[in-house]
């Protein structure tokens, strides 16, 4: 499918990657106009674990990954339920034989910062990366946006929309595309979106879900930067951050409500 329209400067997505981002990059290449994608190295778990420990304290580190390495066994167990759900939304999940894929470290490194200088684009939307620092936010030659899988500032950091669900919040089971400032998801919000999971969805599915609706605003947040409109406004909510759920929090949370 050709893009609706053509830009003027180049879109750049950078991202760890996944199924989920690249249903967005599809997106955004058919409806807006090509995308050049910068790809980081993920973090590794030793990494992730030593950091979050230094943040969070040793116990909830070892909760939290035991629960990344269930959600990551439990997507290997539903692959029939993915399939299903990435057929009925039409999502695109795998990188186009003509993508441009520019490999870095970190998202958060020189490399990536070269590469996004040398391609000088209208905007830069991350997805799934890692937190940009203060010197490379005022280094960029552009707005640079984020999308977040959770209803900001009332959930920010990681796994919004189980949150929601699991804070019986229901109707804040949505995600938003927000300027990106050197906090955790606490820029000034551009675009929010709310919707529903659907029997069977998962922690192991809801960002596929999540994105499934959210694909319009990412369209809509991009395309007004680039036509030099940009209208924020304040959800009104309070401001928290979140992180993984422990193993122990997400059992028992399935246990007693359903929602895993």
């Amino acid at each position: 499918m050709a893009a609706s329209q053509s830009s003027p400067r180049p879109i750049v997505v950078v991202t760890g990657g996944g199924q989920h981002v690249w249903a967005m990059i599809n997106a955004i290449a058919d409806r807006v106009g090509p995308v050049s994608v910068v790809l980081e190295t993920p973090e590794s778990k030793k990494q992730l674990l030593i950091g979050r420990a230094r943040r969070q304290g040793w116990i909830s580190a070892i909760g939290q990954l035991g629960t990344m390495v269930l959600s990551r066994l439990g997507k290997r167990f539903l692959v029939s339920h993915a399939a299903r759900l990435i057929a009925e939304e039409k999502l695109e999940t795998e990188p186009r034989r003509d993508q441009e894929i520019i490999h870095v470290a970190s998202a958060n490194g020189p490399e990536c910062l070269e590469a996004i200088q040398k391609l000088q684009p209208g905007v830069v939307l991350l997805n799934g990366c890692r937190l940009l620092s203060k010197d490379m936010l005022a280094r960029m030659p552009c707005p640079v946006l984020n999308y977040h899988a959770g209803i900001t500032p009332k959930y920010r950091g990681m796994n919004g929309g189980y949150w929601a669900l699991a804070s019986g919040d229901r109707e804040n089971f949505g995600t938003t595309v927000h300027l990106v400032d050197p906090g955790v998801d606490t820029g000034a919000v551009l675009k929010q979106v709310r919707g529903q999971p659907k029997p069977g969805d998962t922690i192991s599915s809801y960002a596929l879900r999540q994105t499934a609706f959210s694909l319009d605003i990412c369209v809509e947040a991009i395309s007004d930067v680039l036509a030099g409109k940009l209208a924020t406004f304040d959800p009104g909510l309070p401001s928290r951050q979140w992180y993984h759920p422990t193993i122990w929090f997400y059992v028992w949370t399935g246990i007693r409500t359903g929602i895993w």
